[in-house]
C-alpha cells in the first residue's frame, strides 16, 4: 500500500493507545506509519502573542511528544517504516490536508488537546465531516482481536464503507457483519403483523445481499454474515460494537435526510461505542 496511516498524537494515554493500534493497523496492510503532533498557535482565528522562548518550548514539547509516540510504535511492531512530523496550524486543517495522502487517520478517544483532546466536540465531528480519508476512534487499549468486524448500511450507496469493510476484514482475516436497521412500524404494531414483518426483513436481507455482492466477489474468502435488526440504527451498531473488533459507518457529506442520519449514527458511536470506530466518507454527491 502506497498510502501511510497517519495517527495524530499529543502525549496523553488514548493517545498513545492510538499509535499502538494504528501500528498494528500498519502491519496489517504493510503500510508506512505517520505520527503526527499540531501546535495551535491560534486557536478561535485568533492571534496568540507567544511570550519569548514560548515558541521554543512547544515545539521542543511536540518532539518529546513525537519521539515518545515513535518509541511505542517501534516496540510494537519493529517491522513498520515509521515517520514523525510536527505540524503547525488548526487541527481540522492538518488533518484534513493529511486525509489527502492517508490510507485513514487514527485519533485517540480523548486526551490533552489537539486531535485526540478534540474528536469528541464540534471540531472532531468536522474532522469527520471534512476528511478525505477514513477517520479511526481508538477508544480503550488495543484489545485481543475476537474475529468480527462490523459495519452499517442503509438503503443509499454505502460502497465506500462495504468496500473499506471488506479491506479491513480480509487484513484481519475476521468475519464481516453487515447491519442494516430499521425501526419497528407502528402500523405493523398489531396482532397477525408478523407475517409483514418477515417480507420487510426479508426484502432487506435481499437489498443488503445485492449491495454488498460486488465487493464480496473481489474479497471470496472473507466470511460474510447479514444481520437485519429491527431497531435504530445508531443503537444498533453500538450494540454491534460491544463483540467486534472494528466498528464502521459510512458519513454522507450533503445535506438532507440521508446526511442527517448518517451524521446521528457517526455521533452516537463516538461517544457509545466499545470498540474502535472507523467513519468512511461516502463519494461526493450520494
Amino acid at each position: 500500500m502506497s498510502n501511510p496511516i497517519v495517527v495524530g498524537a499529543d502525549g496523553s494515554a488514548p493517545s498513545e493507545h492510538a499509535v499502538a493500534w494504528a501500528a498494528d493497523e500498519a502491519a496489517r496492510y504493510r503500510s508506512d506509519l505517520r505520527i503526527v503532533h499540531a501546535i495551535e498557535k491560534w486557536p478561535f482565528d485568533v492571534p496568540l502573542t507567544l511570550a519569548p522562548g514560548e515558541a521554543g518550548s512547544l515545539s521542543r514539547t511536540g518532539s518529546e511528544v513525537l519521539a515518545g509516540a515513535e518509541r511505542i510504535a517501534h516496540a510494537r511492531r519493529p517491522e513498520v517504516q515509521v515517520s514523525v512530523e510536527l505540524a503547525s496550524g488548526r487541527t481540522v486543517q492538518v488533518l484534513a490536508e493529511h486525509s489527502r495522502e492517508s490510507f485513514e487517520l487514527v485519533v485517540g478517544h480523548r486526551g490533552l488537546g489537539g486531535f485526540a483532546g478534540l474528536l469528541l466536540g464540534s471540531v472532531g465531528l468536522g474532522v469527520v465531516r471534512n476528511a478525505a480519508s477514513p477517520v479511526v476512534l481508538v477508544r480503550g487499549e488495543p484489545a485481543a482481536e475476537r474475529g468480527e468486524i462490523a459495519v452499517g448500511i442503509g438503503l443509499g450507496d454505502d460502497s465506500a464503507a462495504l468496500e473499506y469493510a471488506f479491506r479491513a476484514a480480509a487484513a484481519r482475516n475476521a468475519r464481516l457483519r453487515v447491519v442494516h436497521a430499521w425501526p419497528f412500524p407502528e402500523a405493523l404494531d398489531e396482532p397477525g403483523a408478523g407475517a409483514d414483518l418477515r417480507r420487510i426483513e426479508e426484502r432487506a436481507r435481499w437489498r443488503v445481499i445485492e449491495a454488498h455482492a460486488p465487493i464480496r466477489k473481489r474479497h471470496p474468502r472473507v466470511d460474510v454474515v447479514e444481520d437485519i435488526v429491527q431497531d435504530n440504527p445508531a443503537a444498533a451498531l453500538v450494540t454491534a460494537s460491544r463483540d467486534v473488533d472494528l466498528v464502521i459507518a459510512g458519513t454522507h457529506s450533503r445535506t438532507g435526510l440521508p446526511a442527517a442520519r448518517s451524521h446521528a449514527v457517526t455521533h452516537a458511536l463516538i461517544h457509545h461505542a466499545h470498540c474502535p470506530v472507523a467513519v468512511v466518507p461516502c463519494p461526493t454527491g450520494v
